[in-house]
């Protein structure tokens, strides 16, 4: 059964594995270094479908058939999944797995999306409530685009603080028994908001949820970064990244030797045009999927920490002049199960 050792963190006792794993990118997110990883890139970005918001459910779809392949499993196999996406009503993730008839938990944590799915998906497993569970989420540079700031015709210019919204989806399985990547712990994050209202300075909206949320971990198990061999973010990208090294100064705690950031991994700020980084659901899902676990179960990291990190906002709540709420949940990913 769980422990819980503070408000936030969570111990799990039996260290639920992750069974299997699958990515699938846009044609951006395939130019960029982690091109040879993914599990598919599509160099049509419409996916072969109609609309954009159609192209998004059909990347959730080829993520979630995936890995169900890799993981010798069926759907009825799969006792529940958590799943979300960013546009309104998280249609992206309802209408892709309406197919599958697996008992459905829709979440919305924004760009947080894909380690609240894992998170929840590794505490119902350990609490015995699943035997088997799907984590899943997806994001698509046209949708959030349209849905957020302006129409693709717009052609506004982008500030240099802004980031780039990932075409890209992951979806992983996490199952009672099996072998690494194992899911050790989490800790569930707080709303945090120092009262930026710029819609293009997300990194600097979630930093201060990303500081409260990895101290709060290393408070609660008693532990240094220098514990970890990996601490990944995502996406706070390079204005974020850099704020979070200056609130965790002020507390005394340095992670720029360990830390990488899933919005700066996606892309190749050198050759693409993304400015501050990556963003979106399917950025630190993407870089999740196949990056990050692959580098776990090859044995390359012993230990590593999985933050993502969302912005809450909404249109409405932005055009009403409200400040961005961020959120951030921390997964403990090990390749030992004891």
């Amino acid at each position: 059964m769980p422990n819980r050792i503070s408000q936030s963190t969570i111990l799990l006792p039996s260290a639920p594995s992750i069974l299997a794993y699958a990515a699938v990118a846009g044609k951006k997110e395939g130019e960029g270094p982690l091109r040879e990883e993914f599990d598919l890139i599509c160099d049509d970005t419409t996916f072969g479908e109609k609309t954009w918001e159609k192209a998004e459910m059909r990347m959730q779809m080829d993520a979630e058939s995936r890995v169900l392949k890799k993981a010798d499993l069926r759907p009825s196999d799969i006792d529940v999944v958590f799943a979300g996406d960013l546009l309104n009503q998280c249609i992206s993730s309802a209408y892709s797995l309406r197919g599958l008839q697996i008992p459905y938990i829709g979440l919305y944590g924004a760009c947080s999306t894909m380690a609240e799915s894992l998170m929840l998906s590794s505490m119902f497993v350990d609490a015995g409530l699943a035997n088997r569970a799907m984590a899943v989420t997806s994001s698509h540079f046209c949708t959030a685009e349209r849905q957020f700031r302006f129409p693709l015709e717009y052609g506004g210019q982008r500030t240099p603080t802004a980031q780039w919204t990932a075409t890209a989806a992951g979806s992983l399985i996490v199952g009672a028994h099996g072998e690494a990547p194992f899911v050790r712990g989490v800790c569930v994050g707080k709303i945090g908001d120092l009262g930026i209202k710029d819609l293009n300075n997300m990194g600097a909206a979630m930093a201060p949820a990303a500081a409260d949320t990895l101290q709060t971990f290393l408070k609660d198990t008693k532990t240094s970064p220098q514990d970890y061999d990996r601490i990944f973010t995502g996406d706070l990208g390079q204005v974020g990244s850099d704020l979070l090294y200056e609130l965790l100064s002020r507390e005394g705690i340095d992670i720029k030797d360990r830390h990488d950031d899933c919005g700066l991994l996606l892309y190749d700020r050198e050759t693409q045009d993304v400015h501050a980084g990556g963003s979106g659901c399917g950025c630190s899902a993407g870089v999740l999927c196949s990056h990050i676990l692959k580098l776990v179960k090859n044995g390359t990291y012993e230990n590593v920490l999985f933050m993502a990190t969302g912005a809450l906002m909404s249109p409405t709540s932005v055009q009403q002049g409200e400040s961005i709420p961020g959120i951030a949940h921390l997964v403990h990913i090990s390749r030992k199960g004891e």
